[in-house]
């Protein structure tokens, strides 16, 4: 099974530290974020990994081929261009090559557990996401789902609450959604959005509800380097 891991943003909310290379590369203990999410997917066993790639690809290229990573390298902004933007647009890139297989798709700047990666190891005709409780879910898109496990609805960022289990950003998916994505018009901020397309396919009870067991980290701002730091520290003392 196939990993599509989409790093093809200007990681904006990180400021200067994404000036000179993508998000991914920030480095945490002087390793690269996305050294620690490959090596975690890579020892869950999968062996074919899709980079989604765009702002800064020369620096990713460096990247894979300091660290030995065989990982193939998709432009999407030579596909789709520089200004289309939205959680569906990696997906986009990819629907003349995955027409027939399962995948999961993970971003690349969020690190999950070699044991969470290998549970979506699944291969049927449902398409599935990873959600965890948490005290805030006004931030994120919320997981509504009903008693089957079956999700109903992602709401994002309601500003009433809604329930506390978060969409983590970890999928798997059938090659059906890839016809979702023709159906998904531009949200109200200007992006194509991947919830919109899991909520149709939600509509057709498709898409199942995993709950995250070991760990999830959002690498989205500066302060999540010295959490995440203090995090590998303690994993090293354990």
């Amino acid at each position: 099974m196939k990993v599509v891991i989409p790093a093809a943003g200007k990681g904006t909310r990180m400021k200067h530290l994404t000036k000179n290379k993508p998000k991914p590369l920030i480095e945490i203990q002087k390793k690269p974020f996305l050294a620690y999410l490959l090596d975690n997917i890579l020892k869950a066993g999968y062996k074919e990994i899709i980079l989604i790639v765009g702002y800064k690809e020369e620096k990713i290229r460096e990247f894979l081929k300091k660290y030995q990573y065989k990982v193939k390298v998709i432009n999407q902004y030579k596909i789709l261009g520089e200004n289309e933007y939205g959680t569906l647009s990696a997906l986009k890139c990819l629907k003349k090559i995955l027409t027939s297989e399962n995948f999961v798709m993970v971003y690349g700047d969020n690190l999950y557990s070699v044991k969470d990666l290998k549970s979506f190891k699944i291969n049927d005709n449902y398409h599935y996401l990873a959600g965890i409780f948490h005290p805030h879910p006004e931030k994120y898109g919320v997981i509504i789902s009903d008693n089957d496990g079956f999700l109903k609805k992602i709401v994002e960022k309601p500003k009433k609450f809604v329930g506390n289990l978060i969409n983590t950003g970890l999928y798997k998916f059938s090659p059906e959604i890839f016809k979702k994505i023709s159906k998904i018009s531009l949200s109200p901020r200007g992006e194509y959005e991947l919830t919109d397309a899991l909520n149709l396919l939600a509509k057709e009870k498709k898409v199942k509800v995993k709950e995250i067991q070991d760990y999830w980290f959002d690498f989205g701002n500066p302060a999540d380097i010295i959490k995440l730091s203090r995090f590998f520290k303690k994993k090293r003392r354990l």
